[in-house]
């Protein structure tokens, strides 16, 4: 199983401060993907710890959590033990990543807000 490393940042979201995006905010997530570029629901099973998110942004410290799913509900979760934190991506078992692809992303602070595909490598 072959892990990558997908990088995406905040897209332009009209109607919220970041109207016009911002580059230095996003997420770095390590997962496996299929070929056509979905999650690999197998290879995630067989590697849960491997598959880690970052939220990163200029005015904070980054947030280390872990891709986590629990029956058909993808999320990213912070701490194990506060739900309050976990953050739910829009239907992202069924997004294709691939540079350039948008996916939304529902805060802690229950906002969605648009992410852009940026970049799609081995993890290495």
């Amino acid at each position: 199983m072959t892990q990558s490393r997908i990088v995406m940042r905040l897209a332009r979201n009209p109607g919220t401060e970041f109207a016009g995006g911002d580059d230095h905010r996003g997420y770095a997530l390590t997962a496996p993907l299929t070929d056509d570029g979905r999650l690999d629901e197998a290879a995630y099973a067989k590697a849960k710890d491997a598959c880690t998110v970052r939220r990163f942004a200029p005015d904070e410290d980054p947030a280390d959590g872990r891709l986590m799913k629990r029956g058909q509900r993808w999320f990213f979760d912070y701490d194990e033990g506060d739900v309050a934190d976990d953050e739910q991506p829009y239907r992202l078992g069924e997004h294709r990543f691939a540079v350039g692809e948008y996916v939304t992303i529902t805060d802690e602070d229950g906002r969605p807000l648009t992410y852009k595909v940026v970049e799609v490598q081995p993890a290495g």
